[in-house]
């Protein structure tokens, strides 16, 4: 996010997600979004979260190498799939009756409910570390 601060983002179309390690491929003419303001939501405060997602999109991580990178449906509710953060995502949304959060992944709609998965709303860290360092921006 502090990069994101400092640099314009390229869109997908221009940037598509590999599934590769790889070196960044920035291209600064192409850069189409800024970010202008980045706060931080309070860690590991599902009601935090919720206000923040209720605001804007909202980035959040989470450990992506156990249950979240299985995932192909319904609401991933495992308590126990890790707090390793190694993945940014984006909330973009939630379901307070059915009790989850909608997240974009990057992974392609191939990936869990066409690129989108739902995850359970935990107190404390949340399903896969999710509640643990969420963020918010505002974009140029």
């Amino acid at each position: 996010m502090q990069w994101a601060e400092k640099n314009s983002m390229m869109l997908e179309d221009d940037y598509p997600y590999t599934g590769e390690d790889g070196s960044c491929a920035q291209v600064k003419s192409k850069g189409k979004v800024t970010v202008k303001t980045v706060k931080n939501v309070q860690a590991n405060s599902s009601a935090q979260l919720l206000a923040a997602i209720t605001l804007v999109p909202t980035t959040v991580a989470v450990e992506a190498d156990t249950d979240f990178q299985f995932y192909s449906g319904g609401i991933l509710n495992n308590p126990d799939c890790g707090d390793n953060l190694d993945h940014a995502i984006l909330a973009v949304g939630f379901d307070q009756k059915g009790g989850y959060y909608i997240v974009r992944n990057s992974w392609g709609t191939d990936w869990g409910e066409d690129g989108y998965i739902r995850m359970a709303i935990k107190s404390g860290e949340g399903i896969c570390g999710i509640q643990m360092e969420p963020a918010w921006s505002t974009a140029n």
